[in-house]
């Protein structure tokens, strides 16, 4: 509701002025209706209301749904709004929400989202030579990001060796290659480009936007190295008439270090298998080629399943909106990923500085 509140106070706008609302489910205590009951707990009174449960692609996908309710007429004004509550305990009464695959996987111990990844993270380095200490270049980028950001959990720097130091989770996954866990959310207006002439902060545009779902299982992928990212880019750079070398930076989700590597991959940034070398160097540091997670991701700022990616792209293309030794300088277009469950589910947003 804070979230809600605030996004009122920043837009200058009233609830009455929001005729569209999507959220995500809750993890611990799915509802029916769930933005129905938001919706009506912040005294709207929406035309067009969802809520969405795509893992870390949800908030992205919510983006992606008020664009196309907008465009058919159904809102004109969307709220989207992400909220997780994974740092401390939750009171709710409810139960978890489920995966589907229950029966068939965690029977054998496979029941993690680190086991999951710690599955692809073991495959890139079979097939390409990546190590631990290649991924750590990933977490240490995005430390350091963390601390330039007011706003971030973990703000103690991290060096090479501190991330080698650290414990395994699951092997080959260490501690620093794993996300936190938070309690936090964000929120965006979507509207449409006229109305969004008249609030008083400047907007920025939805340039590109794509999906794509290889598979369900993590059994039945067809690769553990080339994920959703890769169709989902594509169709979100072919909407936006762009390519990678026009991004001034990346918002990549990054519930694990081999997320983002096998992502910038995916995402054309450097060649498959490349990505170990692509990461080094300080290429993506702010003032880098290619500035990533330009405010500690989910692996040092917070785990808000990607939500504050997407807003962190918001304010790095507006300009002045957070600390001036993490802003990219003349950023026009970045690119935001969304990726969900077992590798399954992934979502590409392209936005654009007005």
């Amino acid at each position: 509701m804070s979230n809600i509140s605030g996004r009122y106070a920043v837009a200058g706008i009233k609830a009455s002025d929001v005729d569209g609302f999507i959220t995500n489910q809750p993890l611990n205590d799915a509802h029916r209706s769930y933005a129905v009951r938001m919706a009506n707990m912040a005294r709207m009174h929406p035309n067009y209301a969802t809520d969405l449960a795509l893992g870390g692609a949800t908030p992205i996908a919510m983006v992606q749904n008020a664009v196309m309710a907008i465009e058919a007429g159904m809102a004109n004004t969307v709220m989207c709004v992400h909220a997780r509550k994974r740092g401390t305990p939750d009171p709710s009464p409810g139960n978890p929400i489920r995966h589907g695959d229950e029966h068939w996987e965690e029977p054998w111990g496979h029941f993690s989202a680190v086991a999951n990844h710690a599955f692809a993270a073991q495959r890139h380095m079979y097939e390409f030579g990546t190590t631990s200490e290649d991924l750590a270049h990933v977490a240490v980028a995005t430390r350091k990001h963390a601390c330039m950001n007011n706003n971030a959990t973990m703000r103690k720097p991290m060096t090479i060796a501190d991330h080698q130091a650290s414990r395994f989770i699951c092997e080959p996954l260490r501690l620093f290659d794993c996300a936190l866990e938070s309690d936090g959310g964000g929120a965006v207006i979507v509207t449409s480009a006229e109305r969004a002439r008249d609030f008083p902060k400047k907007p920025v545009a939805i340039l590109g936007m794509g999906q794509h779902h290889p598979h369900f299982s993590l059994m039945d992928a067809p690769s553990l190295t080339t994920l959703g990212g890769k169709k989902s880019s594509e169709l979100a750079y072919k909407m936006a008439g762009l390519n990678p070398k026009d991004m001034n930076f990346a918002e990549i989700y990054d519930c694990f270090t081999i997320t983002t590597m096998i992502t910038l991959e995916d995402y054309g940034f450097c060649k498959k298998g490349e990505g170990k070398d692509f990461v080094k160097n300080g290429r993506i540091e702010v003032g880098g080629e290619l500035p990533v997670n330009t405010h500690g991701g989910l692996l040092s700022q917070a785990h808000i399943e990607g939500m504050l990616h997407v807003t962190e792209a918001v304010r790095q293309l507006r300009g002045n909106e957070v600390e001036p030794e993490r802003q990219v300088k003349n950023a026009k277009a970045g690119i935001v990923s969304g990726h969900g469950g077992s590798l399954c589910m992934h979502a590409s947003l392209i936005l654009g500085a007005l």
